[in-house]
């Protein structure tokens, strides 16, 4: 019984660190995408038949995360998506929207810098802009001035 405690306290300081460690790691792997869609759908059907024919991940649709090479898989080459709401580009072995994605803002490795978000493929501070206040093409009605994200606040 006297050597059990011991190696229960050791598994129990190991598990307080462990666990959010684990989540912390999680989150930062995950945080470098921005888009909010699932999947993306090609504007051109013509286009969508004939780059990749007969591939499964290139009917209409291409899913968010899917991964591509630069040169011999590059299943994203600027292609059009969402009714021209976003551009496809290969970033990172991955389909990223440079119209929208804060990491490849207008083109890959493009960041964004604090306050700033990817409204379409310009990092733009959304605190003060009028066309964009609070979020992307949130336009505040005419005369009225963005200030902290709303349009108005005073």
């Amino acid at each position: 019984m006297a050597t059990t405690l011991p190696l229960i306290k050791l598994v129990t300081i190991l598990s307080i660190f462990i666990i959010p460690m684990t989540l912390i790691a999680h989150s930062s792997l995950t945080s470098d995408v921005e888009d909010e869609e699932d999947e993306w759908v090609m504007d051109d059907q013509f286009l969508s038949q004939i780059v990749r024919p007969g591939s499964r991940f290139f009917a209409s649709k291409i899913k968010k995360g899917v991964r591509c090479h630069e040169v011999t898989n590059n299943i994203c080459p600027g292609i059009s998506v969402n009714k021209g709401n976003g551009l496809l580009q290969c970033c990172k072995k991955h389909c990223r929207n440079v119209l929208s994605d804060r990491n490849n803002c207008g083109s890959c490795h493009q960041k964004c810098g604090f306050g700033e978000l990817c409204c379409n493929g310009l990092c733009t501070n959304i605190a003060h802009n009028v066309d964009h206040c609070g979020d992307c093409d949130q336009k505040c009605p005419s005369g009225v001035k963005c200030e902290n994200g709303s349009c108005g606040y005073a």
